[in-house]
């Protein structure tokens, strides 16, 4: 009979994974407001390919998610429920991080269980929970774009697990769970390439704990192995159609397997000591290589000696080999001599390492305690749960999450530019950004992103112009494919009189290296403008900066200014400002340049006056939209003093607007007695362009009354032609 007070067996297996899950959500229940950063830009805020699910498998070239169409697919199923609102896509990557945990405590479980371990679901439970809760998996979490590892590593441990059940013969259900491995090894490697290691671990788990050799192991379940191996052929076919990561990855990406190696030393040891103690937690390490053997020395002497007794391990005592391995196995993609250019050691890759070194310490815990003392490991736990829930703060916002980097690796020239990056965001804060980009060139001096960044402010301050192209420049030595630093640089360059070649040359340059570059297309096509007889090479960049960017409101307004000029072509003027409207009902350019081409038709008039009083209401200092409109009052009968008002208004805004005075004169002219004004309006304009004979000659008949209605005959407004952006 079972006492009063006494668990179910059932509840009781219920309540280990229940506080695990609880733990969790306590632990990163502040990580739901984290804005996205860094990678999450170009993976998930600019990733037009989860907007739809269409494209949803369509994984662009410059993001993480770049021949990983699964995790893509992630991305977009939260871009369909919270679009760039970033909860649902904190609480999805909560889910698959429980999901880890849970799956561990049934691996962890039923393996000691295999063994006849008496305390199997204690041991598996403070597994899980521990390392469910420890902060250094928040890197794999909390970072959004870093769903890569966790939900590969979901799928890593479900292969094991449904391995486990398949391979027992404790299912009634064995060959669906091995279908399942299976199907999850696939999935795991359209995540992510780290995957690829999954076949290795199932067969050394197998060996391990359930065929007792290799050769057993594949005898028994062959099918399933050659199921594994069927999965490297879909992560080949992915890997080659990311040619290396765009160059980011692999032995093409400019960082020699010898530096890397000996950087992953450092970090194999960096991250073993993270382990047991999680302080500082560095969010971006950098691209930094080690280049002298000497300096890691005693790092390589431990990590010798760390394989060397998990090759002993793996003869002597198994079950620890297979943990020792584990950790080595997963951490070899990434951490070995492969080089990642972008990122040479990233908390974010001991996801699953981490649980090695975690059993490993839970069954050392319960060998020295005893298992009646286990209970002793709850406040490490919640010492875990209260640092992982501190460390969800520094990623509450970009600006304190690289303060907290800085703060953390005052070293990290990468950490100071992107701290930099986020003050410039911030109104009146541009000083700090620039000191932070000097502090990061101080410390690399030949870092192209701070040169770039640096360039950037400075050419907003007046006379540093040139400072700015000193910096643009030295961004292009260091990284000649920086295609934003050749536009940019370029677009310093174009107002400098007599570099315009040169400025065209580094236009070119951007488009080169990235076709897709859609603004340098577009700039590129204003500076053929500025070269006689180029016109057709403008409106073939604005043409094709429209193939890639439809919706570019100010390319179709500059091809509409070219189309404009052509009598042939102002149908297709008309159409291409209408469709800038269409795009941006608030671009006053657009509005003023589809009036003035209408003013010079006389059936839509009455349209051009619509059009550049909208153009003046969202710009009320529009002189020139004023100007123009004043002419089409002038032509309007019982409109002449609205002209007049017109005209005095641009003036008020620019008193040495030339076309505004010539106007206004000619307007006072169609009334006796304004000769006075007219003159001294006439006189003005002449200051600014003393080369006007017409103006001259008009001025000259003033000079007696007798000439004046003669004068009069020869009133005319100028009308401004249309403009660029401003």
């Amino acid at each position: 009979m079972q006492k009063p007070n006494s668990l179910s067996p059932g509840f009781a297996a219920f309540v280990p994974p229940v506080l695990v899950v609880l733990a969790v959500a306590a632990a990163y229940s502040n990580s739901f407001s984290g804005p996205f950063v860094l990678d999450d830009l170009p993976s998930i805020a600019a990733n037009p390919s989860i907007r739809g699910w269409e494209t949803a498998l369509s994984t662009p070239v410059q993001s993480s998610t770049h021949g990983r169409p699964l995790l893509n697919l992630s991305f977009a199923l939260n871009y369909a429920v919270s679009g760039q609102s970033v909860w649902s896509y904190h609480l999805l990557n909560l889910i698959i991080h429980a999901g880890c945990a849970l799956v561990l405590y049934g691996i962890v479980r039923r393996t000691l269980q295999a063994l006849a371990h008496p305390d199997a679901a204690a041991l598996a439970a403070w597994s899980a929970l521990v390392w469910a809760v420890h902060p250094l998996a928040t890197g794999a979490v909390t970072y959004t774009v870093q769903r890569a590892e966790s939900l590969m590593g979901l799928f890593m441990l479900l292969t094991v697990y449904c391995l486990a059940r398949s391979a027992r013969g404790d299912s009634r259900h064995g060959s669906i769970f091995g279908l399942l491995s299976v199907g999850c090894c696939f999935l795991g490697m359209a995540t992510k390439e780290v995957m690829a290691v999954a076949p290795a671990i199932a067969l050394l788990y197998d060996r391990t704990f359930i065929a007792g050799s290799f050769g057993a192991a594949l005898r028994l379940r062959w099918r399933l192995y050659c199921g594994f191996a069927a999965g490297w052929l879909l992560l080949a076919a992915l890997v080659v159609s990311t040619h290396g990561r765009g160059g980011t990855a692999g032995f093409g990406s400019g960082v020699s397997v010898w530096a890397y190696g000996l950087t992953q030393l450092h970090a194999i040891v960096h991250y073993l000591r993270l382990c047991f103690y999680p302080h500082p937690l560095v969010f971006y390490y950098g691209s930094g290589v080690i280049t002298e053997a000497s300096s890691v020395l005693p790092e390589t002497i431990l990590v010798a000696g760390l394989l060397g007794a998990t090759i002993w391990a793996l003869l002597k005592s198994p079950g620890l080999g297979f943990l020792g391995v584990t950790f080595f196995l997963i951490l070899a993609p990434s951490s070995s001599f492969m080089p990642v250019a972008t990122e040479t050691m990233a908390e974010h890759r001991m996801y699953l390492p981490l649980i090695p070194v975690v059993v490993l310490a839970v069954l050392g815990i319960r060998r020295w305690l005893g298992p009646r003392d286990l209970w002793l490991l709850a406040p490490l736990a919640a010492c875990l749960v209260g640092a992982t829930f501190c460390r969800n703060r520094s990623y509450g916002s970009a600006l304190r999450l690289w303060g907290d980097t800085v703060a953390d690796a005052p070293g990290n020239p990468w950490a100071h530019n992107n701290l930099g990056c986020e003050l410039d965001s911030v109104p009146g804060r541009s000083g700090e950004a620039m000191a932070q980009y000097e502090i990061a060139l101080r410390l690399k001096p030949d870092h192209a992103e701070a040169h770039y960044n640096l360039a950037n402010d400075l050419r907003l301050i007046p006379g540093r112009m040139d400072e700015a192209i000193v910096h643009y420049e030295a961004a292009v030595r260091s990284n000649p494919s920086f295609p934003k630093a050749q536009n940019n640089l370029a677009s310093a360059l174009l107002g400098i009189p007599g570099r315009v070649e040169e400025a065209i040359a580094h236009y070119q340059d951007a488009v080169r290296l990235n076709p897709g570059y859609a603004e340098a297309h577009f700039n590129l096509g204003n500076a053929w403008l500025k070269v006689p007889g180029r016109e057709s090479d403008a409106i073939a960049e604005y043409r094709e900066a429209l193939r890639i960017r439809p919706n570019y409101p100010e390319v179709h307004n500059s091809l509409g200014r070219i189309l404009a000029d052509n009598p042939a072509t102002v149908p297709d003027a008309v159409e291409q400002f209408q469709r800038a409207i269409q795009i941006n009902p608030g671009y006053a350019e657009a509005r003023y340049n589809l009036g003035t081409v209408w003013s010079g038709i006389a059936e839509r008039r009455d349209d051009a006056v619509i059009q550049l009083r909208e153009a003046i209401r969202l710009r009320p200092d529009y002189a020139e939209a004023r100007n123009n409109l004043g002419n089409l009052w002038a032509v309007t009968p019982g409109h002449w003093a609205d002209a007049i008002a017109e005209y005095r208004r641009a003036l008020e805004i620019r008193p040495d607007y030339a076309e505004g005075h010539y106007n206004l004169a000619v307007a006072l002219l169609r009334q006796p007695g304004n000769e006075d004004e007219a003159k001294a309006q006439l006189q003005a304009y002449l200051k600014l362009a003393p080369d006007n004979e017409d103006a001259r000659r008009l001025l000259e008949s003033l000079k007696g009354p007798a000439t004046v209605s003669g004068a009069k005959d020869k009133i005319g407004g100028r009308k401004e032609s249309v403009q660029e952006n401003d």
